[in-house]
Order: C-alpha cells, then sequence, then structure tokens
C-alpha cells in the first residue's frame, strides 16, 4: 500500500501494530490494529480502481483476523497474567495429559517454545518429547521454532541424537524449525513460551507411568496414564517481574 491520506496512515499504524503484536503488548497492539483496520476501510471508500478496493478488503480481513488474536490475548493477560497456579499430581493420578497442562496455554500469538530438560534421553523420553511436539503442533498454528537443551545419553547418544533429528526432519514439513542443544550444565527442568507462559515441572515432561500395556488405554492417549508424584507450576511472565 502507498499513497497519502488514509492509505497511509494506515500502513503507519499497521506496522506500529505488528510490531508490539511481535513484542506481545497484546493491548497496545489491539488498539493499533482497530485504529488500522479504520483507515484500511476508510481508504477503501475512497478509492475507484476495483483492484485496489479488492486489495484493501483482502488486508482488512487478514487484520481483523490478528486483531481478534489480540483481543483473546489481552484479556488473558489481564485475567491471569499475574496469577500463579501450582498443581500437585498425586502418585498413581490420572487425568493430567499434555493437552490438559499445557492446551490452556496454547494460542494464536504463540510462536517460539523452549524446552530446558536434562532427562530428554532415553526411548520413552524422546516420546514424550514427540507427544508434546505433537500437541504444539496441533493447537499453536503460528508456531515456528522449538529449542531444547538437554543432556547427552552417556549410553547411547548416537541413537538420541538419530531420534531427535528424525523429530527435527519431522517438524521442518510444518515449517517449524526444531534445535536441540546438549549441555552438561543443566540442572532445571522448565518450559518457555514466548507468550508469556513459564512452567515448571519438578520431573520435567516424564512424569508418566508405563502403560500397562501395548493396548490398554493411556498408551497413545496419556489421559488415562497414571502419573508419578510430581508438582507443576505455571506462572506468567508479568508475575515473575
Amino acid at each position: 500500500m502507498s499513497g497519502g491520506g488514509p492509505e497511509a496512515a494506515a500502513v503507519q499504524v499497521l506496522t506500529r501494530a505488528v510490531q508490539l503484536d511481535n513484542e506481545k503488548k497484546f493491548a497496545e497492539a489491539l488498539a493499533c490494529y482497530e485504529q488500522g483496520i479504520r483507515l484500511l476501510l476508510q481508504a477503501e471508500k475512497e478509492v475507484n480502481d476495483e483492484g485496489k478496493r479488492s486489495h484493501f478488503r483482502k488486508k482488512t480481513k487478514e487484520y481483523l483476523s490478528r486483531a481478534e488474536a489480540m483481543k483473546e490475548a489481552a484479556a488473558k493477560q489481564r485475567t491471569m497474567g499475574r496469577t500463579h497456579k501450582q498443581i500437585q499430581v498425586e502418585a498413581g493420578a490420572t487425568g493430567y495429559s499434555y493437552e490438559t497442562i499445557f492446551g490452556p496455554l496454547l494460542d494464536k500469538t504463540l510462536s517460539s517454545v523452549v524446552v530446558e530438560d536434562a532427562y530428554i534421553r532415553s526411548t520413552h523420553q524422546i516420546y514424550n518429547f514427540l507427544h508434546f511436539c505433537e500437541l504444539l503442533v496441533l493447537k499453536a498454528e503460528c508456531l515456528r521454532s522449538i529449542t531444547l537443551r538437554t543432556t547427552r545419553d552417556p549410553s547411547g547418544h548416537g541413537i538420541q541424537h538419530e531420534r531427535l533429528s528424525e523429530i527435527q526432519q519431522s517438524l521442518e514439513k510444518h515449517s517449524i524449525k526444531f534445535t536441540f542443544i546438549f549441555s552438561d550444565t543443566i540442572h532445571d527442568r522448565e518450559i518457555r513460551f514466548d507468550n508469556g507462559w513459564i512452567i515448571k515441572i519438578g520431573r520435567g515432561l516424564d512424569y508418566f507411568r508405563k502403560a500397562d500395556g501395548r493396548f490398554s488405554l493411556g498408551w497413545t492417549e496419556y489421559h488415562f496414564r497414571q502419573c508419578h508424584q510430581t508438582t507443576i507450576d505455571i506462572f506468567h511472565q508479568q508475575s515473575v517481574e
């Protein structure tokens, strides 16, 4: 878009909206999106060229969708942003699938996830991580990157690297960059979402017991899996600043 009047003003305001959106300043971004949309609608009325009018309508639709996402995110920040939720998972309990724990935190503003967990090494731990990645791909439609920091498996680093590389190739097919980093200094188990949420789990992602069998409830659907005892703390970044 170019030119003067409401069109030029819309470009300026919407550029600022995208910047605030990327900075996770959702309430401010929403105000700019709404102002920019009004200017786009005004610009559409003032042009006679059907091609430009069609372009304005297309951009308006795109920004309306983004503004709706900002509205939801801003509301979530207001109502949940300063809370600390702690979940005590008892030994043998069920109903604590990744979707139950992480699902409410996933939205259109999430673009990057960082997982720090020293124990994504053995077969079942890597399967757990894969299951977590599947949830992210399903629920976070704007996700673009996942970073894992973990330790090397002393009994089979080559196999560990091969399996994580396979996950990497699979995620690439969904336009998601997966980076895995090995470190010997990782101690905390923490997951960070760039929409502000921080999740600390005493046992990391490895809080499920083994399913009773390959043809038992819980083998594929973790909602039915029994859990080890652990504590889950969920914060929003605003609450720890």
